[in-house]
């Protein structure tokens, strides 16, 4: 408890957290949410204002690093990205449909659902996706995502009092919730889509 209280008070807290968000883009791995998490919801206890603002412009600059170190990666080689950069399911094949059209939409939207970063960085990358609209994209959504772990930060905070461990355990939780929703949404969607099962005929047999 001692030492990750230590940490969330290091000045070296935002430098590091910009180095793993970032690094997080083409190895989502590191446990940079939890940390960026943790780290606001102990600031808005104490309501460190500024603290809070230097989270938030970490969060978007590491965000923004990281993606363009995936697109990058996606043009110019396939291995050094994970296989998952490269599945074809619902959320790769909806960016590609989206990437060249609303490349700001298809961005955003694609940050929020499971993977969809680091797939939607990378198809933008082997794509071609100029660096001008990927930018936009990145930036739009990188923005997005740091007000959303700020609010996440702050809501969490006066609920755990700022306890890292119940921090964790409360975002462990949430993440949870948040992909057994979009995995459900998902399933809904694909039984709509789902034709419906033509019966087989009935002969009729002819009377005498």
């Amino acid at each position: 408890m001692e030492l990750v209280t230590a940490v969330l008070h290091s000045g070296w807290l935002l430098p590091a957290l910009v180095l793993m968000i970032a690094v997080d883009g083409p190895v989502p791995m590191l446990p940079s949410e939890t940390l960026l998490m943790m780290a606001t919801a102990s600031a808005s206890v104490v309501r460190d204002v500024p603290m809070l603002l230097g989270l938030f412009l970490t969060a978007v600059a590491g965000s923004v690093i990281g993606d363009l170190a995936v697109h990058a990666l996606g043009r110019g080689s396939n291995r050094l990205l994970p296989r998952s950069a490269y599945a074809d399911h619902g959320v790769s094949r909806w960016v590609r449909s989206n990437l060249f059209r609303r490349p700001v939409t298809a961005l955003a939207a694609a940050r929020f659902l499971p993977g969809g970063r680091l797939v939607s960085c990378a198809a933008a990358g082997r794509l071609g996706l100029g660096l001008r609209p990927f930018l936009a994209g990145s930036a739009v959504s990188s923005v997005l995502w740091a007000v959303y772990m700020l609010v996440v930060g702050l809501v969490l905070g006066p609920m755990t009092g700022g306890n890292p461990l119940l921090c964790v355990l409360a975002g462990a939780v949430l993440a949870v919730v948040t992909t057994a929703v979009f995995a459900l949404v998902r399933r809904i969607r694909a039984v709509r889509r789902r034709p419906a099962r033509v019966g087989t005929p009935v002969p009729v047999l002819a009377g005498n």
